[in-house]
């Protein structure tokens, strides 16, 4: 129903840039966004990892954006694998739909959102109005009477143009284009286009990782926190060695959410650099980690490593302000290793069960061509 396809800044894709990641040791180091801890048998540098997941991660965009042009699907916003917004999802136009306004949140429940109603943005809804576009103003005959239903490769263009501007209207110039919200756009569904109707509606939603709005909005999206974090105790699932949606820590995921950390007040006076972001955030997700496992060796014990995402200068001034601490393992070059049962009780990674590495110290890898040494830890 989203041109930007309805249902529809983790992940998670790897989300975002880089994470800081810490071992059980204390020792810092960098690695891939979302990454987790490397093989202790075949560990790679963290600039090498973090190539590696990001090349994982545009080979995932191609391949959708060559099914796009071959199949006619437009793909939706994921924080692994979607690399755009919400899927389009059509609604038989009807009263709802007609008289929906900037401002109205509206909901559904059927997957072609046929079933559309106007509800109070106080109560859980998938989609808030941010303008509406009357397509019968445009020039030529594209939309006129008895035109063809566009595809959804016409109607994500038609979000791009129209409703990007109308979010960040909406949103008195704050959206964060890697926050919680994505951009999305309500057409009146192939029945109601036959009738006449060319009203498209632009709006803001949640969505999954196969862009579709399936995560309820509580409140006005206005003047609310756009950072893109989960509650703590969250587990975001895995497919392909890549980060989906959140599930049920006793099913395969990707990581596990130990905290959600506010950093304006460490940060008052402006956005903070990347370096400063994970000095504050080493010290921080360590502490909570060490309360939410119950044990500094729990990571160690666990072969878990301890990362976090970063926010830029247009998620800060847009105000998002708050990261998630997370524990998961990364897969070498292919993404992340599959975790099943929470980090706070017995867990197997990649169906076995983890073996803590010995006592006296990390082994050295050996280093590969061009990649920096790696930093081995130093016992505290």
């Amino acid at each position: 129903m989203s041109d930007q396809q309805l249902p529809p800044r983790q992940q998670p894709t790897p989300q975002r840039g880089r994470s800081r990641s810490k071992d059980a040791k204390g020792a810092g180091r960098l690695s891939a966004l979302r990454g987790g801890s490397l093989g202790k048998d075949n560990p790679l540098s963290a600039p090498t990892l973090r190539w590696g997941l990001l090349a994982v991660a545009v080979g995932a965009v191609v391949a959708a954006l060559i099914t796009l042009l071959l199949s006619g699907f437009d793909s939706g916003r994921v924080e692994a694998h979607n690399p755009g917004g919400a899927q389009p999802t059509g609604a038989v136009a009807g009263a709802a739909f007609g008289t929906a306004k900037q401002g109205d949140c509206l909901s559904w429940s059927k997957s072609n959102a046929s079933d559309l109603v106007k509800v109070d943005c106080g109560s859980k809804h998938l989609f808030e109005v941010t303008a509406d576009v009357d397509l019968s103003k445009y020039p030529g005959k594209e939309f006129g009477p008895g035109s063809r239903f566009p595809d959804s490769l016409r109607f994500s263009e038609l979000r791009d143009e129209h409703c990007v501007s109308a979010a960040q209207s909406y949103l008195g110039g704050k959206f964060d284009p890697r926050g919680k919200f994505v951009v999305g756009l309500i057409n009146p569904g192939e029945a109601g286009w036959k009738a006449g109707e060319r009203t498209l509606r632009c709006g803001l939603q949640v969505t999954g990782s196969q862009g579709t709005a399936t995560h309820p909005i509580s409140g006005s999206v206005q003047g609310t926190n756009q950072s893109k974090v989960y509650d703590t105790g969250t587990c975001i699932g895995i497919a392909r060695s890549l980060p989906t949606d959140p599930i049920d820590c006793t099913s395969p995921h990707a990581f596990e959410i130990v905290s959600t950390v506010d950093l304006s007040g460490q940060f008052p006076s402006g956005p903070p650099s990347k370096d400063d972001q994970d000095r504050f955030m080493e010290d921080q997700c360590a502490k909570d980690s060490t309360d939410y496992l119950g044990s500094p060796d729990t990571l160690r014990n666990k072969t878990l490593t301890l990362f976090w995402d970063f926010l830029d200068a247009r998620s800060w001034l847009s105000g998002s302000k708050s990261l998630n601490c997370m524990v998961g393992k990364g897969a070498d070059q292919s993404g992340f290793a599959t975790i099943t049962g929470s980090a706070r009780g017995d867990i197997l990674v990649d169906g076995q069960a983890p073996v803590p590495p010995p006592n006296n110290g990390r082994s050295t890898p050996q280093p590969l061509p061009g990649a920096a040494p790696p930093v081995i830890p130093q016992p505290r």
